[in-house]
Parts: structure tokens; sequence; C-alpha cells
């Protein structure tokens, strides 16, 4: 009896075991969460301040400031919120009634029409004010309709809002006018979207004694529960001394009261992000709030600009008032939206003896748009300036520290350089004229070089190449194709002069001299 059960015996204690080990791995998996998939901010490097942002379905769209570069408004898109696609600009040429100041676009979106509602600085009298313009298809430009809300001296930081079928906008009122308060005001629109049909009315005033003493813009206005919603920035929004903070504030009616939160500011500076503001809230599909604003990141900070920063929004039901998810500071890092992981900032490599198209390149607007072509296997770009810096063509910078490298043909009579440009009077550059390597300063408007190398074959390809940390400090070098790499700074030169007030510098080429046409085989940026 006992021969014939032995074997049943030895099985049960085997079946015991895999049965506890299977329950031990079940239980494993019950009490242990999926992985939480996150990302870093910036979602848009580089300098992109005040954007906008609208979802479309499940699609993405933001539009940001681009100040005095051209194209005006560039435009992203993303199916995520963290990956985000260059579109293009709103505006390739820029409209006819302004000169400068492209700041602040905000993106609407309407019965199968895309609409933009900008701040541009007006030719007649250089003061900023609101136009629209519109389009069907963003990735073909937008028909611009003009000037849309001049008010007193100075009227920007539009925001439009649907309410009960009829169309609203608002915007800052600068205050600009003696005895006028910086505030915020509404107005109703007609049914197109294209022209102010209301009378004014005040929606929110700054205090003039506390964090908002630098006034109250960057309004954005969304809907939850039985409340309207508003985040405005109060304080100076840019420069090294800047000082932004983002408010709440909400209301049962558009046209007021309006409310402001006891527990203001609630986004405020921190180590790793200086100044945050001016954004707009967007919801997931699946009813998540997030905040798309800028700041700039401490390391880089005005030599990268005011970058594109993703912060979530969650609900206190009690209070009924929102509250970021992470605390009163952006998060370096944090869960991302949808379950995609975000992708590390692409180097970029052109070269211009194939048929390349998509280069989004940037210039200043103050000065004639550059003409540039390819051929001969080459970009060929002409100086159309009076200026010592010449025309200058660029990328926008995505971290501080990167190395750009440019491969050039040397043009007789021409200056040929790789440039840091700040505006036409603050520039840095390494440049190649007829038999020498010229490495030069423009500060203040005023020009000097720093100095000079001979050049043993001008029939030869020259290499130049600047390396940047932190955005700030540069060295730069260069070689013939078959030379030793030269360096031209004994020490890592200082760029900080280079950022303006509301503005990060570009790299990029330039071209000075009397009709002087650039060469240029390749262009490099790669980031570390």
């Amino acid at each position: 009896m006992s021969s014939k059960k032995e074997p049943m015996l030895r099985f049960i204690p085997s079946a015991l075991l895999c049965l506890s080990v299977a329950i031990s791995s079940i239980a494993q998996s019950v009490s242990q969460p999926k992985p939480v998939i996150t990302y870093r901010n910036p979602v848009i490097a580089g300098d992109f301040a005040d954007p906008s942002v609208i979802r479309v379905g499940d699609i993405y769209y933001a539009a940001g400031t681009s100040s005095e570069w051209g194209p005006a408004y560039p435009v992203y898109t993303s199916k995520d919120l963290v990956n985000w696609a260059y579109v293009g600009p709103v505006f390739q040429n820029l409209p006819d009634w302004t000169m400068g100041s492209y700041w602040a676009p905000e993106l609407f979106y309407r019965n199968g029409t895309f609409y933009v509602y900008y701040t541009a600085r007006r030719k007649s009298d250089k003061h900023s004010y609101i136009g629209v313009a519109s389009t069907r298809d963003l990735r073909k430009g937008f028909t611009d309709h003009g000037l849309l809300l001049e008010w007193t001296s100075e009227a920007i930081d539009a925001f439009v809002v649907e309410d009960a079928g009829k169309l609203y906008i608002s915007w800052k009122a600068y205050g600009l006018d003696k005895g006028k308060d910086i505030e915020i005001l509404g107005a109703e629109l007609s049914a197109d979207g294209l022209k102010v049909v209301g009378k004014a009315f005040p929606m929110l005033k700054a205090d003039g004694n506390n964090w908002e003493s630098g006034g109250a813009e960057g309004q954005a206005i969304f809907k939850h529960g039985r409340y309207y919603y508003m985040t405005y920035s109060g304080n100076t929004c840019c420069g090294a001394q800047c000082n932004y903070q983002v408010g709440l504030a909400r209301a049962e009616k558009l046209q007021g009261p309006w409310e402001k939160y006891a527990g203001n500011p609630v986004l405020v500076s921190d180590e790793s992000w200086k100044c945050p503001g001016h954004g707009t809230v967007v919801t997931t599909p699946d009813n998540r709030f997030f905040y798309l604003h800028h700041a700039y990141s401490a390391v880089d900070f005005t030599q990268v600009g005011r970058q594109g920063v993703l912060s979530e929004l969650v609900w206190n039901e009690k209070t009924q008032w929102p509250v970021f998810r992470y605390g009163t500071t952006p998060p370096a890092q944090a869960e991302s939206p949808l379950p995609a992981w975000q992708k590390n900032i692409p180097d970029r490599a052109i070269d211009f003896s194939e048929n390349v198209t998509d280069i989004p390149w940037v210039w200043d607007v103050s000065l004639p748009k550059p003409i540039f072509t390819i051929e001969n296997r080459a970009l060929q770009l002409a100086n159309t300036t009076i200026n010592t810096t010449g025309t200058f063509l660029g990328l926008v910078i995505k971290k501080g520290s990167y190395t750009f490298t440019t491969e050039i043909n040397p043009v007789q009579n021409s200056l040929q350089s790789i440039c840091l440009y700040g505006d036409a009077s603050n520039a840095l550059g390494l440049g190649v004229r007829n038999n020498q390597v010229e490495l030069w300063q423009v500060k203040d408007g005023q020009r000097r070089v720093l100095r000079t190398a001979p050049i043993a074959d001008v029939s030869a390809p020259v290499r130049l190449q600047l390396r940047s940390r932190f955005g700030q400090f540069y060295e730069f070098s260069w070689q013939t194709t078959n030379g030793k790499t030269q360096l031209m700074t004994d020490a890592w030169l200082d760029g900080s002069f280079l950022p303006r007030w509301d503005r990060a510098p570009r790299v990029g080429l330039s071209v000075a001299g009397d009709k002087a046409v650039g060469s240029v085989r390749s262009v490099r940026i790669t980031y570390e």
C-alpha cells in the first residue's frame, strides 16, 4: 500500500509549492502599481514666451511670442502635451500695420476655423494693440484681418472665450495714460470673432501694494462647475531682475464680480524655474487640467529665454479652487498627461548639398528680411543691411550648453561668420574675410575686433565652431579642411550682454560687407 501512495505524497508538496509561487506572483502584481511615466520641464525648449494652447479633438496646438524675431509667432503641435513638433509661423510675412513687439498670440478654435488674437506694435505711432487673423489649416499660415482692438495708449494680452454662444475678448489695459489704472477689461465680439461690438467692462484690477505691483496681465479663462476661473500674472515678466508670479480669480459671470484667491500667488520661483507666468489652461480628454506657461531655467536663465513649462492643476472640491498638484513652484519632473515617453532635444545637422526646406530660420524684424537661396550645393546668404553686424539668419537655442559648427566657402570681401545675435547692436561672432579669420564683438553698437589669424589657403573650405556653456560663456575655434583646429580664445568669452529685455539671443550665420554674399556648405548644432 505504502509503495503505491508514495508518488502521490511526493506530488502534493510540489503542487502546493507551485500554487504558493503563483499566489505570491499575483499578490506582488496587485500590490505593485504600474510605473508612472513622467516628463521633465521644459516641454517646449527654447525661447517660447507667453504660450497659448488649445485642444482640437485629441490634438494640441500652441503658439508663442516671437518679439523682435521673424517670422512672427511660432506654432507647435502635440498629441500628448509633452512632445511638441514645430508646425511653422502664424505669419511668414509680417502684417502691414505692424513693426515689432510680436507678443502673446492667443489661439482660439470655433466651427472649423483657427483664430489668433495677437499683440503687435503699430507702425504709425509705435503703440502696441491687438490684431486678429484666421485660417482653416494651421500648416498654411494665417490670413490677417488687421487691427481689432485699439485702447488708449496700449492694449496687449488678448484672450477669447465663448459664453452662452457669444464670444468675448479680454485684454490688459496698460494704464500708460495719466490717471488710468492697469486692469484687465472685457468686451463682446461679433459672431465671426473679427470685431469688437460690445462696450468694455472691468474684470480685474491689480493691487498696487503687493505681488501685483507690476500689474495684472497674461490672463487665461476657463470653466469648471458654476465658476469661470482666471489665471493671471503679476510683477516683472522679463530679464535678470524678473519676479513674475501667478494668481487665481473666479466669478460666476464673465462680467464679474471677480474674486481673487486668498492664497495668491499660487505659482512662484524656485531653484529650478524662475519667474513663471503667462500661460493658458487646457483640459485633456480625461478631464485633467494643465497650465502651459513660461519660465526661465535657473541654469541657462535669460541666455535661453522663457521656455514652455507644463504644470498640472487639481481641484479642491471643498473650496472649489484649483491648486497646483506639485505645490507653488513649477515641477522639474511630473506625471505625464498621457503614457508617452518624452523625447530628448534633437541635434540638427544640415548639409546644403541636399534638398533641405524645413529649416526653422529666424531673423531680426527691424532689418530687411534676409535673402537666401540654396545654389551650387551651398546656402547663399546676401547682406541686405548697412550696419556693422550684417545680415543674420539664426536658430532658436534649445539649451544653453551646445556646440555649433558651420563650414563655409571663403568669398572675397565678404565677412562670413558664426554669430550669437541679441540684436543689431549686440552680437558676437567668428568670421572669415579674405585671407584671415576674425573674432569680433558688437556691444552697445560699438564694434571691436578681438583677435585675427591668417589663413594660408583661402581656396579651401573653412570650418568655424563655437562651444557654449549655459548660453553665456563661449569658446571659438576654426580649421581648414586639412588643417589643425585652432582656438581663437584663451579663455571663455562672457556673452552676458547679449540677451535683450524680453528675449534671448539666437545662434546662426551672419554676412557683412558691401554687396556681400556668403556661401555656407553645412550647419550643425549638438546639445550636451
